[in-house]
C-alpha cells in the first residue's frame, strides 16, 4: 500500500489551525521549545481532539505520521 504524504500546511488545516506558511512559522516560533520529555500530543496548547489526532497519527504510523514527526522536531528545537 502506498503512503500518502501530507504537507505541514495540510496538517495545520487538519488541526483547524491557520495553515499558510507565515502562520505556521509564527505558531512554531511562539510554542517552541517544548520540554525534551514532553511528547507532541502532550503540549498544553492542543485541544483534546487535536492531541488525540496527533497521538494516533504517530502511534499508528498513519499517513500523517511523517509530517507530525516533522512538527514534533520543529517544536522541540531551541532557537
Amino acid at each position: 500500500m502506498e503512503k500518502h504524504l501530507h504537507s505541514m500546511n495540510q496538517l495545520f488545516a487538519q488541526l483547524g489551525q491557520p495553515n499558510d506558511d507565515a502562520a505556521i512559522d509564527r505558531f512554531i516560533a511562539s510554542h517552541r521549545p517544548l520540554p525534551e520529555s514532553m511528547q507532541l500530543h502532550e503540549a498544553p496548547f492542543w485541544t483534546p481532539a487535536q492531541a488525540c489526532f496527533l497521538r494516533e497519527a504517530i502511534l499508528q504510523d498513519a499517513d500523517w505520521s511523517e509530517v507530525a514527526d516533522e512538527l514534533n522536531a520543529e517544536l522541540h528545537v531551541r532557537h
